[in-house]
């Protein structure tokens, strides 16, 4: 990320013109711009039509003290960092400095010797980052706020706004919606979006994830069930369809519905009615279906997967989810508001993010996505024990102190061959050579069974499916694996 970087104005106000001079010197050969000013008076005038970064003052002054000029600032721009100067410092002067918002104070002289002269540099370089900082987190805090209200997703970059526009021109039509992208991207944010921005908005807005339940209870979750349609079904049971009556219903991760489900399903899109489980009688349902998928549904439909009517039904509007690697401008914006939103519920007095820590933030490749970013985030705030984020609060896949880790998932082969290939290949072998080692050793070790292995794995189950199905064709086949009614809500 490049942004145009002006240099840093700093107003310099002493009545000693020696003093004043020396620093006007130093600080313009540091490359800062620079206004000296011998009265503080004619400071306060100077402040009222011109912006700086930092103001260093001295504490004694005729017509106005220090610390009354410091007060001044402060109510006048209290953006502006400032920096006292004092021939006579004590521990009173320094508090009271302090105490009204100074952000250091230099002792007299402070000019004498060559580390003398770096050292001001240093001071007035570190307040000058530290009011940048805070400025940019009061734009981001702006610009997120618009965006929350707008329609609750956080993002500028083209990518973003080219979805943004698209939800806009599509909100009122009650036509079905398929939002791809991959997992982690935050389809169900801009199916929220849709929804609350339709005429449907005052209804409910229902989601599932068909991924995490096995059929049957994929099929009385969405259409109902009638009472002793099924073992342990003690009463009717309306579905999320009926329950979704006049608004939306979400169905996350589409394309991991069965065949059977999927006949069904077509039926509510053409007909607007379903039979629950176990019944012969049609229900009328009004309801507008936003479906998502991290799949390929055109190969899944030629691989006979997934039927190719239903596919047109839900493909009727498009809306393509970027991943957050192609839209990285977007980075300081997500993590300044999950930052904002972790620091209120763990009640934690964190405000902004060092410029490092944005900067590894905007380097990274975020193969998670903004769910991945989220959790970096979460993690900092617990970790930081200051009002800002450091690089050191990161995760190691952050930062990049998990190379070593790397050497592990080398491909095997010659070092020739390897290095013959370009980065990004070499490392997505190893990568999936890593991957299909870890399944097929954790599926060893849980004697076949997927869900066993997914929560040995942390993940859930629909995720861990799909990593398996990069490795194994047999896992559509996977009856002997049932999830149990407590497993479906992981």
């Amino acid at each position: 990320m490049e942004e145009t970087v002006r240099p840093i104005r700093v107003l310099v106000v002493d009545d000693e013109p020696s003093v004043l001079k020396a620093l006007e010197v130093i600080l313009r050969k540091k490359g800062f711009e620079v206004v000296a000013l011998d009265s503080p008076i004619a400071a306060t005038q100077c402040l009222a039509t011109e912006d700086f970064d930092v103001a260093m003052l001295d504490i004694r002054m005729p017509e106005l003290s220090g610390i009354e000029l410091l007060n001044a600032v402060k109510h006048r721009r209290p953006e502006i960092e400032v920096i006292m100067m004092t021939g006579h410092a004590t521990v009173d002067t320094a508090l009271a400095a302090m105490k009204a918002g100074a952000h250091d104070y230099l002792i007299k002289p402070f000019i004498e010797k060559p580390d003398d002269v770096e050292h001001v540099a240093y001071v007035v370089a570190r307040a000058a980052e530290r009011k940048r900082l805070q400025d940019r987190n009061r734009e981001l805090e702006t610009r997120i706020e618009a965006l929350e209200t707008s329609q609750g997703l956080i993002g500028t970059s083209g990518p973003m706004r080219d979805v943004s526009h698209m939800i806009e021109a599509v909100a009122y039509s009650s036509a079905t919606v398929l939002v791809q992208g991959e997992s982690g991207t935050g389809k169900e944010l801009v199916a929220r979006a849709l929804h609350a921005r339709s005429p449907r908005r005052a209804h409910p807005f229902v989601a599932i994830n068909c991924g995490a339940l096995t059929e049957t209870l994929l099929e009385s979750e969405l259409f109902g069930h009638v009472k002793g349609s099924f073992t342990g079904a003690n009463r009717d049971h309306k579905g999320l369809f009926e329950a979704a009556t006049g608004g939306t219903i979400f169905l996350d991760e589409i394309g991991d519905i069965p065949l059977s489900t999927q006949v069904r399903l077509l039926r509510v899109l053409q007909e607007g009615e379903l039979k629950r489980v176990g019944s012969t009688d049609s229900v009328k349902v009004d309801v507008r279906v936003i479906a998502a998928t991290h799949r390929e549904l055109p190969k899944l439909v030629r691989s006979g997967k997934f039927r190719e009517d239903l596919f047109y039904r839900l493909n009727v509007i498009a809306i393509q989810l970027p991943p957050l690697r192609d839209r990285l401008d977007d980075v300081p914006l997500l993590a300044h508001h999950f930052m904002r939103r972790y620091a209120d519920r763990l009640a934690k007095r964190v405000r902004s993010l060092a410029p490092q820590a944005i900067e590894l933030l905007c380097a990274y490749r975020w193969p998670g996505n903004v769910r991945e970013l989220e959790n970096a985030i979460e993690r900092a705030v617990v970790l930081c024990r200051a009002e800002t984020i450091q690089a050191g609060d990161l995760p190691p896949s952050v930062t990049g102190r998990t190379a070593p880790v790397l050497r592990e998932l080398a491909p095997s082969g010659d070092e020739s061959e390897m290095v013959a290939q370009s980065y990004a290949t070499a490392k997505d072998g190893a990568l999936r050579n890593f991957e299909r080692r870890y399944v097929e050793a954790l599926m060893r070790a849980c004697d076949s069974n997927i869900s066993a292995a997914a929560r040995k794995a942390g993940m859930d189950r629909s995720n861990f499916k799909r990593v398996l199905r990069k490795y194994r064709s047999d896992v559509e086949d996977d009856a002997d694996d049932e999830a149990t009614p407590g497993e479906a809500s992981v």
